[in-house]
């Protein structure tokens, strides 16, 4: 089950950051929520628990890919494309112009989903993860 994440599911807030150290350990979520008027959460539960989660920003008529991850065990499970196939639902929706994302060159899973799901690459990013190359992936709505 695919659930949009607020500050009122605490919760899963604590969940998330808890099975998540590594990507939410400097500000957290609450906090994300609080300064940040664009940013959503969609997280994917099972049995009421948190195994996955996509991490966007609503900007007026775009959306931007910030963080997309799912746990270790649950991944090959087809929950990574439910949570991009929810997301593309919601931009189609919205009638969005595009989605955007930066993924690391060396990251060959990601980049197969991105592509299986339509995005193409834009431009290579030099050293955008420290030592490392990213790619400027954007899927055209409109």
């Amino acid at each position: 089950m695919i659930i949009d994440l607020d500050i009122k599911n605490s919760h899963y807030i604590e969940e998330l950051e808890e099975k998540f150290p590594n990507i939410f350990s400097k500000f957290g979520i609450k906090n994300d929520f609080s300064n940040n008027p664009y940013t959503k959460y969609l997280v994917y539960l099972i049995d009421n628990h948190v195994v996955g989660f996509l991490n966007y920003y609503l900007i007026y008529d775009r959306i931007e890919i910030v963080e997309f991850n799912v746990l270790d065990f649950f991944q090959n499970k087809h929950i990574g494309s439910k949570l991009l196939e929810e997301l593309i639902k919601l931009a189609v929706s919205k009638k969005l112009k595009n989605i955007t994302l930066e993924v690391r060159v060396d990251n060959l899973k990601a980049i197969y989903i991105y592509k299986k799901y339509g995005f193409k690459e834009v431009s290579i990013r030099k050293k955008y993860y420290n030592d490392v190359d990213g790619i400027l992936m954007e899927k055209e709505l409109m």
